[in-house]
């Protein structure tokens, strides 16, 4: 139970910027394993944010709560998964070469693709939390952010990690560990799909299994494989997808 804990600790360290103390025993291979909790941690990360949207309403309209909770996620997370859709939108949008798209996606800075993706991204997923009542916004928020964590975890266990010495990025990348991590893993993140209507489930399911095998075809094609860039990116976009299809169910 020992490990265990402390292999949830790496995860926790590694996806939020929650303070844990230095791990004793640690290795890649805890990394590895703790991918296995990557849903878990979305969950965690979805009740901090439905709980600041909470309180927020207390005080002020929708909208400005929506915003607050957002950046408190953002924080929560310092801002991981955006980093990795901004360096994805840049890397895939000027890159034209395996070579060149590690290049620009190693580079810290921002250009002009990530930027309107990240501004993009970002404006969709307030515009469609805004449409979603109140009263679900908490529920629909732990659900979002667990059950699209799923698809990451799917991308490793199904693609190599595209990686080049010279160009790849130093950021710490969690790799297939079992059939139970990944089993654990599918079953915490689609837990929580129990907050949706049946017909939710279903076109979120299918919208969002198609959109993953869509973009795997697309990553293989242009970079072989996936890097942490390419698994923050499919997070936010799968994120979104989710409270679209609420959003759309909810006119």
């Amino acid at each position: 139970m020992k490990n265990e804990f402390r292999i949830f600790l790496t995860a926790l360290m590694f996806y939020t910027r929650f303070p844990v103390s230095e791990i004793k025993g640690w290795s890649e291979v805890m990394l590895n394993k703790s991918t296995r909790y990557f849903p878990l941690i979305g969950m965690l990360v979805g009740a901090v944010t439905a709980f600041s949207f909470f309180a927020a309403s207390q005080v002020f309209p929708v909208s400005l709560s929506l915003v607050l909770a957002m950046a408190v996620s953002v924080l929560f997370t310092g801002a991981f998964h955006e980093d990795g859709f901004a360096d994805f939108c840049d890397g895939f949008g000027g890159g034209h070469t395996k070579e060149r798209i590690l290049e620009i996606m190693k580079d810290s800075r921002i250009g002009t693709y990530g930027t309107i993706g990240l501004m993009l991204m970002l404006g969709t997923k307030y515009a469609s939390l805004l449409q979603i009542d109140e009263a679900r916004t908490p529920f629909i928020l732990i659900a979002g952010n667990a059950f699209s964590r799923v698809f990451p975890v799917l991308l490793i266990y199904t693609a190599d990690y595209a990686r080049l010495d010279a160009t790849s990025k130093t950021k710490p990348v969690g790799k297939a560990d079992s059939v139970f991590s990944l089993i654990f893993a599918l079953a915490t993140g689609s837990s929580l799909l129990v907050f949706l209507q049946w017909h939710e489930i279903i076109i979120t399911v299918v919208l969002l299994t198609v959109v993953f095998l869509l973009f795997r075809m697309y990553i293989i094609k242009r970079l072989e494989g996936y890097t942490g860039d390419v698994l923050g990116a499919l997070q936010q976009i799968s994120e979104v997808l989710f409270y679209l299809v609420i959003a759309a169910k909810t006119q």
